[in-house]
């Protein structure tokens, strides 16, 4: 078998195998050979892979399995190929349909690494951890420099989560309550800054209630912010099933936290964490919103878009709603950027492609038919698969 790592079409510098991590699978699978695209704006340069015997071409065609990170522009597509990719069609993104219509008229088999979950549900892969790291360290940011009681770098300039570390001996935080949402990797990478920073966490009731003279977090997961209309209960898999049943329970936390950091998952029928007319109430005192889910009008519904890494943070006016510069009075500041991991790219490829070692590349390597593969198998051979059946009319299939 030959995998292949293409040359990423969009703006990113993540991989999904390291080059330390190409030669340890090559040394173990006497079958196996791989070879890396060239590419000029990888975080691993072509010589670091060259180095570890792994030949870089530019002619993928001489590859079985290729493996990229974003979706890949319809006219690079190479016919009848096996492609692992975050494909971003499972919600039927009108942005990728030509892509996907593409890979149907291809006769190509997309593996989407989204939907390769564990047997309860879990994602096997993913950059959350280093998306809720960043996000959560861009969000401190954007509040300091908000109130300017204190000064965080960028973390691009650093370039490596261990250097980031060190930036942060010696902060001094004011007394501010952050609220955390999530349960999934972001929340865990969040959390990791929150204990990094020092900041304490308290519980939900003594958030709302209590005063502190020092930087605190509350940690909300699904119970603390949904609850069904009727019983005011909180059933995981009812929610995920039924989530249009539910309604959300955030709104008391919006009049006594400094900055939300939000990690949850949102879909159209999930409930927001609030709404735009709540922003208006004199109640509603937060006035910086880190969405590292950044779905645009999502769970946050003043998120109007993407920024961009070099520019992450905007303002929004509380009373028009329109975009502003950050900073204002009068607005909310938003940081709302959608390859956050692509600040640390080394660390994400690396962690990223451990897990694909672990979980993935045995099976696929070894030719074993297991559920994880065929279950995020969205195309093969061009045509939809029976569990995806809902994305035929999307991909123009009858």
């Amino acid at each position: 078998m030959v995998i292949g790592l293409i040359r990423e079409g969009k703006a990113d510098s993540r991989v999904a195998l390291t080059p330390k991590q190409c030669a340890l699978l090559c040394k173990q699978n006497e079958h196996l050979a791989i070879r890396v695209q060239a590419s000029e704006e990888r975080c691993f340069t072509d010589a670091e892979y060259l180095r570890e015997g792994i030949e870089v071409i530019e002619d993928m065609t001489v590859c079985d399995v290729l493996f990229g990170i974003k979706e890949v522009k319809a006219k690079d597509l190479i016919p009848e190929k096996t492609y692992f990719f975050f494909s971003h069609t499972k919600k039927l993104q009108p942005y990728n349909q030509e892509m996907f219509q593409a890979i149907l008229q291809k006769k190509i088999t997309l593996i989407d690494y989204e939907c390769l979950e564990h047997r309860d549900g879990a994602r096997v892969l993913g950059f959350g951890f280093f998306a809720g790291v960043v996000g959560a360290h861009n969000g401190m940011m954007a509040y300091g420099e908000r109130t300017g009681s204190y000064s965080l770098g960028r973390v691009h300039k650093v370039n490596s989560f261990n250097k980031l570390i060190h930036t942060y001996f010696g902060l001094h935080l004011p007394a501010m309550k952050i609220a955390v949402t999530g349960s999934g990797r972001v929340a865990h990478g969040v959390l990791e800054i929150m204990n990094l920073m020092g900041i304490h966490e308290v519980e939900p009731d003594d958030y709302l209630e209590k005063e502190f003279d020092y930087p605190v977090y509350v940690h909300l997961k699904g119970a603390n912010l949904y609850r069904h209309k009727q019983n005011g209960k909180y059933r995981r898999e009812d929610f995920h099933n039924n989530p249009g049943d539910y309604e959300s329970m955030f709104l008391p936390y919006t009049k006594c936290t400094d900055l939300l950091i939000n990690g949850v998952y949102w879909d159209s029928d999930i409930p927001r964490l609030f709404e735009l007319d709540d922003v208006k109430s004199d109640e509603f005192v937060i006035r910086c919103i880190a969405d590292i889910t950044d779905d645009k009008n999502g769970s946050i519904p003043c998120n109007l878009g993407d920024a961009s890494i070099t520019d992450p943070v905007y303002g929004v006016d509380i009373e028009t709603g329109k975009k502003t510069a950050p900073y204002l009075q009068g607005s909310i500041d938003i940081m709302a950027v959608g390859n956050l991991p692509n600040e640390l790219p080394r660390d994400a490829s690396r962690y990223f492609g451990e897990q694909l070692m672990k979980f993935v590349l045995p099976a696929l390597i070894s030719g074993s038919k297991v559920p994880l593969l065929a279950n995020a198998t969205i195309v093969k051979k061009g045509k939809v698969e029976e569990r995806y059946e809902f994305m035929k009319a999307y991909g123009g299939e009858r």
